[in-house]
């Protein structure tokens, strides 16, 4: 999913769209510009850079302590 206008201004902070994309590339939020000028950033690229990522999550499985027999 991308992020809405309304989105974007709260991420950044800022309201056009120059601004917006300096503010982007200085977190570190990877973003695409659309020929009509308007950016688009996926909300996963988001919770990536902000810490949040769910992918990396590992599950340890639960095996018997076989040393201890």
């Amino acid at each position: 999913m991308i992020l809405s206008e309304i989105e974007l201004r709260e991420l950044t902070g800022r309201r056009q769209k120059a601004c917006q994309e300096q503010a982007l590339r200085y977190m570190g939020i990877a973003h695409k510009v659309r020929p009509n000028g308007s950016i688009v950033v996926l909300k996963a690229h988001v919770e990536q850079a902000l810490g949040l990522d769910n992918d990396t999550k590992v599950i340890k499985e639960i095996e018997p302590n076989w040393s201890a027999m």
